[in-house]
């Protein structure tokens, strides 16, 4: 197996070791466009974001991760939303099964230059109607309808 697998089914989340990610959703300054990264691995454009590593809180994960992909510092201003689903199994290429929660959090940059890591092949501010017609990465396009929902209230799904 060369590429991560994603599997369906009822529970199949069980089969797998808990991991928490954390992505941010970064708009530009009219607020109708956001920051989409393209996944080096496997071409799809996703939100910056991976995963949480022991001894950080869920921002500093989410900041970390967003300046390792991208050069860019930024500043968590709020939790958009939790997002699991226990009938997803994702088996990545070294044989690791994980059942994914993600915290996705709406986050403004600070400083820095935007750029490529070697996580990602291309980057973009893209609006909803111009992802419609993008190889998106997973549920991604989901966080990115809920952050600009502006809803008071976080998301759980």
């Amino acid at each position: 197996m060369n590429q991560t697998q994603v599997l369906y089914g009822e529970r199949f989340g069980r089969q797998g070791e808990l991991r928490i990610g954390c992505s941010a959703t970064i708009f530009d300054e009219k607020r109708e466009k956001v920051l989409l990264t393209r996944r080096a691995d496997n071409g799809r454009w996703c939100l910056p974001g991976g995963r949480m590593e022991a001894g950080e809180s869920a921002a500093e994960a989410c900041e970390r991760e967003v300046l390792e992909e991208t050069g860019l510092t930024v500043r968590v201003k709020r939790l958009v939303g939790v997002y699991s689903d226990p009938d997803q199994l994702v088996i990545y290429p070294d044989g690791n099964k994980v059942h994914i929660v993600v915290l996705n959090f709406e986050a403004q940059v600070t400083e820095g230059k935007l750029g490529l890591s070697d996580e990602t092949a291309d980057f973009g501010y893209f609006s909803l109607t111009e992802m419609e017609n993008m190889p998106m990465h997973g549920r991604h396009k989901d966080r990115v309808m809920d952050a600009l929902s502006e809803n008071s209230d976080a998301f759980i799904k």
